[in-house]
């Protein structure tokens, strides 16, 4: 989902967990959750279930990783998708049937007991109910964590919160954020560590990476309308095919030769756009965001998130009472602080 190759062109600055301590960051709920439905699995691809079939991979994760970030001192707000736009009807119903086809094979590779493959393919089949999205928001207010519903996209009103200063940064995989004018972006926040390679041996390192926008935008010479124009051409969520053959470099210096994406069309016969790409642009550049919300950072609610997680979802009480007794004495230590700020400030 979303522009992910952007790092193709420009580095990001590796940093680690303890140097956010105390920032705020704005997260992209709708992708760190599917993150965890895609990760969060048995050996043959199973989701985690509770009783008749109830899904806790996701919450599962929210758990664990919100309270190792809580633990480290962040000060974290989900920001949840609302009403998609009209193009973005049309790529949720192309992935609702990228979906059923992976299910096919899943299907086929359990009936042949290939696990390995079974469970990655079954990465492709998550789907994200309504009664899970309720669930989440549940556990992270239980978290003491804000929950923003945005008009629209997440990512839309997640970078609006940070182009107004009430967060750092956007927490994300994809690089819409920036494209949406968010000023910093962090990636890999709940993926850094130790990653096994699939059908492999070989592990690799997964960091925590910063990218700012004035220093991507300096270092390629380049307006942000310029970027939104590139993302377009290598394809987004509003128009995931882009132009066949178009990555990063070439659509980099397509921009650099032409300045904008009329001109290209105009002059380069081979690259053809059979979508509205200034609705595409409208949405990146001018979104449907809202100023109705609260940023009202709470203490954890133990008790409830036993309640909830043990009695209602099957969690072992004994590991989430040790997760909430970590994440409580940070996230006290970053209440404090920001109390200080503000009194000092």
């Amino acid at each position: 989902m979303g522009v992910k190759n952007l790092g193709d062109l420009f580095q990001g600055t590796v940093i680690t967990l303890d140097e956010l301590s105390h920032k705020k960051l704005a997260i992209d709920a709708y992708n760190i959750i599917y993150q965890f439905l895609a990760s969060i699995r048995g050996y043959d691809g199973s989701l985690l279930t509770y009783g008749s079939n109830t899904i806790t991979s996701h919450l599962a994760g929210l758990l664990y990783r919100n309270a190792r970030l809580l633990e480290k001192g962040l000060l974290l707000v989900y920001v949840f998708d609302g009403e998609p736009s009209k193009l973005k009807k049309e790529e949720l119903r192309r992935r609702a049937k990228l979906r059923a086809q992976a299910r096919e094979e899943l299907e086929e590779a359990l009936e042949i007991g290939d696990y390995e493959r079974a469970r990655m393919v079954a990465q492709r089949t998550s789907v994200l109910t309504k009664d899970m999205v309720e669930d989440s928001k549940r556990l992270l207010q239980y978290l003491g964590i804000p929950v923003i519903e945005a008009p629209q996209e997440g990512e839309a009103q997640a970078a609006h919160l940070a182009k107004q200063k009430k967060v750092w940064a956007v927490a994300s995989q994809d690089f819409d954020s920036l494209l949406f004018g968010s000023p910093i972006l962090v990636r890999n926040l709940t993926l850094s560590g130790r990653r096994k390679l699939p059908r492999s041996n070989r592990y690799i390192t997964v960091n925590i990476e910063v990218f700012k926008l004035n220093e991507l935008l300096h270092s390629l010479e380049l307006t942000r309308e310029q970027l939104v124009d590139m993302a377009i051409l290598m394809g987004t969520d509003f128009n995931p095919e882009g132009i066949k053959g178009v990555g990063p470099k070439t659509a980099y210096k397509l921009i650099k030769k032409y300045g904008r994406l009329e001109e290209i069309l105009k002059n380069e016969p081979n690259i053809q756009l059979d979508v509205d790409y200034e609705e595409i642009r409208k949405i990146f550049l001018n979104p449907v965001i809202t100023e109705d919300y609260e940023l009202k950072f709470g203490s954890i609610d133990k008790e409830a998130v036993i309640e909830f997680l043990c009695e209602e979802r099957g969690f072992n009480k004994e590991r989430v009472i040790n997760a909430l007794n970590r994440a409580i004495k940070g996230q006290k230590a970053s209440l404090s602080q920001k109390s200080l700020d503000a009194f000092f400030g």
